[in-house]
């Protein structure tokens, strides 16, 4: 007997969206027509282009999908135990398939009442945000100041500004140029910083070097807010702090990379580089306007004397996740190929060992490169020579790197200068300052004979163990000569690899990294001009290579979906000069009378008047000084004298009282007779004494 089966009906608000008719809820016959359908289905498929085993209704436009019968227990495939399952079977030859548009089964009938979900037209909206770019999560502006670097070597500092807080980059110095006479240093002007004070919350420093930290004994006296940099980094700022006393004044804070601290809306995080110093790194800050990537100064070094390699791999994860700008390094902008490791320099060095061995031997580098003093001492050991360290700045940063382990001496090896004596020339090697021609420096000092320890002679073998920086190259060449006229040997090939990144070592951080925009910073324009050029050859759009110069003022503004950028404004800036103990009160009228001086020398001229009368009493006298030799110009000078003489006499005759006119008047007869008579313009002085 059959067993009634219960059709389920489904309810108008199931969340079933497919309905499956199953061949038990059907009557014999009713499968049978089913199963004919199916082949029938089967066999038109490709014409129809319906997949098998789907049923469509032609008036409304269904899919249904049909499931075969499951296998009845106690039957085989293809062949029924009973005579109904017989009567089944044969039946199914019996439609006629002759027409398969028209043919003779009935079709049960579906309506919408059996797919209760499809009555209501179902309508597909489009996305709002179609053809918009997703959003990143940044909204607000940041304004990145340049206060020095650009254009220039040296004085790195460059301020970073949100609306809320004030960060700086790097607080260096640069030494003074040619023509800025009797300078001994030049800081940058921070008038901007003091006018955002309220908002400045410390300093971010990426290595060691002088241009980096340099003005921070000068600004701080200034702009108290604390320090944070690496461990080598922060310890030489130490040094510096003690030498003026500053530094239970002044807070600072070690960071280790990988590490970030918060600023208010800035948020910056110290990224480890390579350099010609330890401990370098560069910076990648989080301001509401999007990610800045600062690289301070730079290489890519995969063999590095001491410590790891430069973290590329975290320039690639920021890249990846997007980079808004990066304000990167360009010295070495122009030279082509990559940056050497700073191991060959110490293979160049024991070639230079082995082949002088009877020599004295003196190498003069920078002294914040402790990778290459680690070297030399490395290789000084190996040949079983003594070590001396000469030069102020040489000794405080090796003594600094020494107690924190940076540089490794063997007991033994380092001795004091006043005990060189003690020892043959082939048993010792110098490390000494002065790479840089510095007229003060220990080296420049023994090559003018100058230095109280160490006189230079034919036995001794001088190793520049680096190259001049722009601007230098004359005092270098100065010293140089004067070392070949004592008869020593100079080495100056293969004994210096630079600190800063080459053409391919730019493109590939540019590669990783992926900024939107590109800022060349740290060195010359034209220097600069090759980084932005090396920017676009690897994807940053020509427009968007941006050539900032000092003092100008950045936005970058982002709305969540959009970045714009403007310059709209432009703030003082540039150098401050350090004369003595004198901070800014030598400024640029002061160095062109210096200038003016050095070059024409001066006249003073002095005369006495009675204070009621105004007779002359004595005078005019000329006082000259680095304009003529007054012995063999005895007529010039007579004659400068009756010219200042006459003028005098004119103005007494006329009653006049008013000595600032009258001393006008001695200027401006002297100087037009000095140049109609001998081309020269010095400056003159006048004096009036009252009596």
């Amino acid at each position: 007997m059959k067993e009634e089966k219960k059709q389920t009906r489904i309810k108008a608000d199931s969340p079933h969206r497919i309905v499956n008719i199953h061949r038990s809820n059907l009557t014999p016959r009713d499968a049978l027509e089913e199963s004919a359908q199916h082949k029938n289905s089967r066999s038109t498929k490709t014409m129809n282009g319906r997949r098998p085993g789907r049923k469509r209704n032609a008036e409304e436009g269904v899919d249904v999908a049909v499931k075969t019968p499951a296998k009845t227990p106690g039957t085989s495939r293809g062949r029924s135990n009973s005579a109904e399952g017989g009567k089944r079977s044969e039946s199914t030859l019996v439609p006629n398939f002759s027409s398969r548009r028209n043919t003779n089964v009935n079709k049960r009938e579906y309506s919408l009442e059996d797919f209760p979900l499809l009555a209501n037209t179902m309508e597909v909206q489009e996305s709002k945000n179609k053809g918009k770019k997703p959003k990143n999560g940044f909204h607000g502006s940041v304004k990145i100041i340049p206060l020095g670097g650009l254009d220039q070597i040296g004085m790195n500092i460059t301020a970073i500004e949100t609306e809320d807080s004030l960060i700086i980059v790097d607080c260096g110095l640069a030494f003074p140029s040619g023509d800025m006479l009797g300078i001994d240093l030049v800081i940058p002007d921070i008038s901007y910083i003091k006018s955002k004070i309220h908002k400045m919350k410390g300093f971010v420093i990426t290595h060691g070097h002088e241009d980096h930290i340099g003005a921070l004994p000068y600004v701080l006296q200034q702009i108290n807010v604390p320090i944070y940099a690496t461990k080598l980094t922060l310890a030489l700022i130490q040094k510096k702090l003690v030498e003026n006393g500053m530094d239970k004044l002044v807070k600072m804070k070690n960071m280790k990379y990988g590490q970030s601290v918060s600023f208010g809306d800035i948020k910056v995080e110290f990224v480890k580089t390579n350099h010609s110093i330890q401990d370098a790194a560069s910076l990648a800050i989080t301001t509401p306007a999007g990610v800045l990537v600062h690289t301070g100064d730079f290489k890519v070094d995969y063999t590095p004397v001491f410590g790891d390699q430069i973290d590329l791999q975290r320039f690639a994860e920021l890249g990846k996740n997007g980079v808004l700008a990066m304000m990167s390094d360009s010295t070495n902008a122009e030279k082509p190929g990559f940056t050497m490791s700073e191991r060959s320099v110490g293979r160049t060095f024991d070639l230079i060992f082995a082949e002088h061995q009877n020599s004295r031997i003196i190498v003069a580098t920078f002294a914040s490169n402790v990778d290459r003093v680690q070297q030399i001492i490395n290789t000084a050991v190996k040949y079983k020579r003594k070590v001396v360290v000469e030069g102020r700045s040489m000794v405080n940063v090796i003594s600094v790197a020494s107690e924190l382990e940076y540089v490794h001496i063997p007991e033994g090896t380092l001795i004091d200068i006043e005990n060189l004596k003690d020892y043959p020339d082939e048993q010792t090697v110098l490390i000494t300052t002065g790479s840089q021609g510095e007229s003060m420096a220990a080296l420049s000092r023994m090559a003018s004979g100058m230095h109280r320890k160490v006189h230079i002679g034919p036995n001794d073998v001088v190793v520049m163990s680096s190259h001049p920086i722009p601007g230098n190259e004359l005092a270098v060449d100065r010293v140089i000569n004067e070392l070949y006229k004592l008869r020593a040997k100079v080495i100056m090939q293969d004994t210096h690899v630079s600190g800063h990144a080459c053409a391919e070592d730019l493109k590939l951080l540019y590669s990783l990294v992926k900024p939107k925009y590109a800022i060349p910073f740290h060195g010359e324009f034209h220097h600069r001009r090759a980084a932005a050029l090396i920017a676009q050859s690897v994807g940053v759009e020509k427009d968007q290579c941006l050539m900032i110069d000092n003092g100008d003022v950045l936005e970058f503004t982002t709305d969540g979906e959009e970045t714009t950028y403007s310059i709209k404004e432009k703030v003082q800036a540039g150098g401050v000069f350090v004369d003595g103990l004198g901070i800014g009160d030598v400024g640029n009228i002061v160095i062109r009378d210096r200038q003016n001086l050095s070059q024409n020398g001066i006249i003073v001229v002095a005369l006495t008047l009675e204070r009621y009368s105004g007779n002359l009493m004595a005078g005019p006298d000329l006082i000259s000084r680095g304009f003529v030799y007054v012995r063999e110009s005895e007529d010039l000078m007579e004659e400068a004298r009756l010219t200042v003489q006459n003028v005098v006499d004119d103005c007494l005759q006329s009653r006049m009282n008013d000595w600032g006119k009258i001393k006008n008047l001695i200027k401006d007869s002297l100087a037009d007779f000095l140049w109609k008579k001998i081309k020269r313009n010095p400056v003159i002085l006048p004096v009036i004494m009252e009596v």
